[in-house]
């Protein structure tokens, strides 16, 4: 009886844990994720204080599992900082995870290797670190959106066919969506057979002309939020559905020669906007463009 009972409490408290951590993952929303970096970064172009906005990103990181921002590359910046100033930034396993945001870029610039070098990582464990990644995408999904994005660029100045693709690629899209989840970066990397480039956002949009929009603004936002469509991938579709079928634009990314000077209200309203889905203000998405072409430009004379 004694054994029984300590058994029943044994599974009670199993099953109140796994309902608690089943709750706290259900809550990860990858829209406030991405609104706390853009406040992180942009106090730290303020205040340049280092050891705070390692404070604020360790916290962050904590919350959330890492997605690495293209033009900001939070993550990495994090153990940059971390690494300069001898703080614990989770050693391997989150060098580990800097690997698996970094792959679909590769190869990094001469600072990481010297970075993961620093923590007894040589460039040959690297690259196989990367090998290891690659191999682990889904060769299904390489495959497929390879020929996808060939396809979405062909002949793009021919209606007929532009057409026939774009409904080509929308119903993958859809497919894909069902069987797979979001074609994510992490599950196809960004670069497919023969080097085919394969960027969501130009395939996403292409949507805007398609019959099948409105199923892919529901459908996508759930993967915004999950942290795997990007906030800019989608916007873009989404705006990119305003500007074509006549209607104002919701994020400032597509805007008519009309809407081009921009009043207090509408800015106001775009950058409501912006911050629902998780991008930044219109003035901070300047200084973040700006700032990573320069970083672009410095690499390069380098």
């Amino acid at each position: 009886m004694q054994n029984h009972k300590y058994s029943l409490f044994i599974f009670t408290i199993f099953i109140f844990i796994f309902i608690l951590f089943s709750c706290k993952t259900k809550d990860i929303n990858y829209i406030n994720y991405y609104n706390k970096v853009y406040t992180i970064d942009s106090i730290h172009r303020i205040h340049k204080d280092t050891l705070a906005t390692i404070k604020r990103y360790k916290k962050l990181f904590k919350q959330y599992p890492p997605v690495q921002n293209e033009r900001i590359t939070e993550y990495e910046v994090y153990i940059k900082m971390a690494d300069k100033y001898h703080k614990n930034f989770g050693g391997v396993k989150s060098l580990d995870k800097l690997l698996a945001q970094t792959a679909p870029y590769w190869p990094p610039d001469r600072d990481f290797y010297q970075l993961y070098k620093r923590h007894g990582i040589d460039s040959a464990q690297v690259e196989q670190k990367f090998q290891q990644w690659k191999k682990g995408l889904n060769q299904v999904l390489v495959d497929s959106f390879s020929i996808a994005f060939k396809r979405d660029q062909y002949n793009r100045h021919i209606k007929e066919t532009v057409e026939m693709n774009d409904n080509k690629n929308a119903k993958l899209l859809i497919w894909t969506l069902k069987n797979y989840g979001y074609p994510s970066m992490q599950k196809m990397g960004l670069w497919g057979d023969n080097r085919t480039l394969m960027s969501m956002g130009m395939m996403l949009n292409h949507m805007a002309y398609t019959k099948y929009y409105e199923y892919f603004k529901t459908e996508l936002l759930q993967y915004v939020k999950s942290g795997e469509c990007t906030p800019r991938d989608y916007i873009d579709m989404v705006d990119k559905y305003q500007y074509v079928n006549n209607g104002i634009t919701m994020y400032g990314i597509f805007m008519r020669y009309s809407e081009a000077n921009l009043n207090a209200a509408d800015s106001a309203r775009i950058d409501k906007n912006r911050a629902a889905i998780g991008f930044p203000r219109m003035k901070t998405s300047v200084k973040i463009a700006k700032d990573f072409f320069d970083k672009l430009k410095k690499q390069k004379n380098h």
